[in-house]
């Protein structure tokens, strides 16, 4: 989401970016891919992520389908992308205020720094083989870095969010880590992840259907969107973090790894307005409004956030 409340979206299944202004609820815009899959540079193959480099109004895509991190112009007229990884298999990416890219490798099971232009990187998280271990990740899918170059990760098999400070070997289980299930001291199949100024850590929960809110120093946390279970219901996610198997959304406040809040789904699966069915990402605008990619109901919704 940028500054005017654009929505920009990685259409997974339909192999392109879509791009939809505020107050435009009936045609979005392709802005990358759109020509079917594959792997040409007009081309995209199951794109995961996307994030917007305002210093070069650019879109900068995990290809995941194609192994590979890719450029696009935003600029009108833009027929092709760039490729600035190749032989990576992205799943989520971000940016620091430097324009440092970070990136979620689910083969390796690790993250890597990159300075633009480079092609190697550098180690932040993981890469000790897939496991449980501190210093190891399984499957890590989404990222958010916070103004500290502190790297959060969605960990999807081993259920939980991980810390890693700059600099350290070892992460910090930050939510879940109970094992996967939908109490609120757990979370299953956490994906996209956002953390704001405080410290609160927003996640979505593909298992769980549901958004959950962790706020700094609480012992739990809640439920904003979902808790309806697996479902399409306004209430509901189905594929969210996001903790895609609970269907739901959690927060977890930094510095506790007990329990979390859920924020939105958590009302099962489902299409209802209160219900998500497997959200896998989320994001917010300057206002403060809550966006949840509710995979498995093929939408994007937005929430007010108390």
């Amino acid at each position: 989401v940028d500054d005017d409340q654009t929505v920009v979206i990685a259409d997974t299944e339909n192999y392109r970016i879509m791009q939809w202004k505020n107050g435009d609820t009936t045609n979005g815009q392709v802005v990358a891919g759109g020509n079917g899959y594959g792997n040409g540079l007009h081309q995209l193959y199951r794109p995961t992520d996307v994030l917007i480099d305002k210093e070069t109004d650019s879109l900068i895509i995990c290809d995941r389908g194609n192994q590979r991190v890719v450029r696009w112009s935003r600029r009108s007229g833009t027929k092709q992308g760039e490729i600035l990884i190749d032989n990576i298999r992205c799943w989520g990416l971000a940016m620091d205020e430097q324009r440092y890219l970070y990136v979620a490798d689910t083969g390796k099971h690790e993250v890597r720094r990159y300075q633009l232009g480079e092609k190697n990187g550098t180690l932040i998280a993981g890469g000790n083989g897939q496991g449980a271990g501190l210093n190891q990740l399984n499957e890590p899918m989404y990222l958010f870095v916070d103004r500290d170059h502190s790297v959060y990760v969605s960990d999807y098999e081993n259920h939980h969010v991980m810390k890693w400070n700059k600099g350290a070997t070892e992460g910090i289980v930050v939510a879940g880590g109970q094992g996967y299930g939908s109490a609120l001291t757990q979370l299953y199949h956490p994906s996209g992840l956002f953390v704001d100024a405080l410290g609160t850590l927003y996640v979505a929960e593909y298992g769980n259907s549901r958004v959950m809110r962790w706020t700094q120093g609480a012992k739990q946390g809640t439920v904003i969107v979902g808790e309806n279970g697996i479902g399409a219901g306004a209430n509901q996610l189905n594929y969210p973090v996001a903790d895609s198997g609970n269907h739901r959304v959690m927060r977890w406040t930094q510095g506790d790894n007990k329990q979390g809040t859920v924020l939105a789904g958590g009302n099962g699966a489902g299409a209802g307005a209160n219900q998500l069915n497997g959200p896998i990402g989320l994001s917010f605008d300057r206002h403060g409004n809550l966006y949840v990619a509710d995979w498995g109901n093929n939408r994007v919704q937005r929430f007010s956030i108390e």
